[in-house]
C-alpha cells in the first residue's frame, strides 16, 4: 500500500491538494511522476472533485508480482486510456479505445491522475519512452501527440495535410505530418505564428482572417481542425480534395455545423478520432524517437500555484505550446 499527493478540480475551480492511497496489484507498477502535461481537457475538468491530469511521464519504483515487461527504473509514459475488457471484438482487433468497458480520464480512477507525485497504473496501459526523449518532452506526447498521430496514420507521403491552428496540438500534428513526407498546409487567422509553422515544418501558410476564399495551391487530402472553435466551413469546404477527410481533433460539447451538400458533392469523410490504441501509441513514440519531434514547452511546478498558474495561461490562450508540470 502506498500513499501520495495528488492535485484535484473542485466544484469552485480552484486546484486542490490531496492524498490518495493505492494498492499495488500484481499486473500494476507504482510510477514516481517527474512530469506532466497539460491538455485542454484538464480545463475542462477542473470543476470536478477528481485528480486531474492524464500525459504522465516518470519512473518505475516497483512492479507487481505478475508484470513481466517493465522493471524498477524504466522510464515510461502514461495517457487517456488506463485500461479495457481485453476480449471484446474492439481489445482483438486493436481498436480498444472503442471497448465499452474502457477506463478513460474523466470516468474513471479518479482518485489519481498525473497532476500527482505518484501513480499506481496497469501495467498493460504504460509505454516505454525511449531514451533519446526526455521526459519533459514525452509527458505531452502521451495525449497530444497521440492525438495528431491517430489522425495522421492513414495519411500517405503523397497526401497534402491542412492543419488548422498552430497551437498545442496543431504545432505537433505539422511536425509529424512533415516528417511522414506530406505537404503541409497550416492555416491560422494570421501570420503571427508564419515563421514558426514553417520551421516546424510546413510547406505553405495560409492566414483566414478576413479572407472569404482561401487560396490554397492545391486541394487539401487530409485536414486536421486542432483549434478551440469550428472553422469557418465554408472557407474550408470548397479547398477540399475529392474523397478528402476532415478530423475534427479538439473536444467540444457543441454540435458539429457543416453545410450540407458539398460533403456529398465532394464525397467527403468526417472522421472522429479518439486517441491512440496501444500499438499506435507505440509506433508515435518510435517515429518521435527516431526523427527528433519535440512539442515547444513551457514549464511549470507541480504545486497548486504552479498547476493554477499553468492552467490560467492555457485559458488565456498563451500558452506556447504545450504547459508542463514538473515534480
Amino acid at each position: 500500500m502506498v500513499s501520495f499527493t495528488v492535485f484535484r478540480g473542485s466544484k469552485e475551480g480552484k486546484i486542490v491538494e490531496s492524498t490518495t492511497t493505492r494498492n499495488i496489484g500484481p499486473d500494476e507498477v507504482l510510477i514516481k511522476v517527474t512530469h506532466s502535461g497539460l491538455c485542454g481537457t484538464d480545463e475542462h475538468y477542473k470543476h470536478a472533485d477528481m485528480v486531474l491530469g492524464h500525459e504522465g511521464a516518470g519512473v518505475i519504483e516497483e512492479v507487481g508480482a505478475s508484470v513481466k515487461s517493465y522493471r524498477k527504473g524504466d522510464s515510461v509514459g502514461w495517457g487517456y486510456q488506463h485500461n479495457s475488457c481485453g476480449h471484446c471484438k474492439q481489445c482483438l482487433t486493436g481498436h480498444e479505445t472503442l471497448c465499452a468497458e474502457r477506463a478513460m480520464f474523466g470516468y474513471a480512477n479518479l482518485d489519481q491522475g498525473s497532476f500527482a507525485h505518484y501513480g499506481v497504473w496497469k501495467a498493460d496501459y504504460i509505454f516505454a519512452i525511449p531514451d533519446s526523449i526526455p521526459r519533459e518532452f514525452a509527458a505531452p506526447l502521451m495525449c497530444g501527440g497521440a492525438t495528431v498521430f491517430n489522425a495522421l496514420k492513414l495519411a500517405k507521403a503523397t497526401d497534402r495535410v491542412g492543419v488548422i491552428g498552430v497551437g498545442g496540438l496543431g504545432h505537433l500534428a505539422i511536425q509529424f505530418a512533415a516528417k511522414m513526407g506530406c505537404e503541409v498546409v497550416v492555416f491560422s487567422s494570421t501570420d503571427s505564428k508564419k515563421d514558426e509553422a514553417m520551421k516546424l515544418g510546413a510547406t505553405e501558410f495560409i492566414a483566414t482572417k478576413g479572407v472569404s476564399e482561401l487560396a490554397v495551391s492545391r486541394p487539401v487530402d487530409q485536414l486536421l481542425v486542432t483549434t478551440s472553435v469550428q472553422p469557418d466551413w465554408k472557407q474550408f469546404l470548397p479547398i477540399m480534395a475529392p474523397g478528402s477527410t476532415i478530423f475534427p481533433l479538439t473536444v467540444s460539447q457543441d454540435d458539429l455545423t457543416i453545410p450540407y451538400m458539398p460533403i456529398l458533392a465532394g464525397e467527403l469523410n468526417i472522421q472522429g478520432s479518439l486517441v491512440a490504441a496501444r500499438q499506435v501509441q507505440r509506433d508515435m513514440l518510435a517515429f518521435a524517437a527516431h526523427h527528433q519531434i519535440k512539442p515547444i514547452i513551457e514549464q511549470f511546478p507541480m504545486t497548486q500555484q504552479g498547476i493554477t498558474d499553468s492552467m490560467e495561461r492555457l485559458q488565456a490562450g498563451k500558452m506556447r505550446y504545450r504547459g508542463v508540470l514538473v515534480v
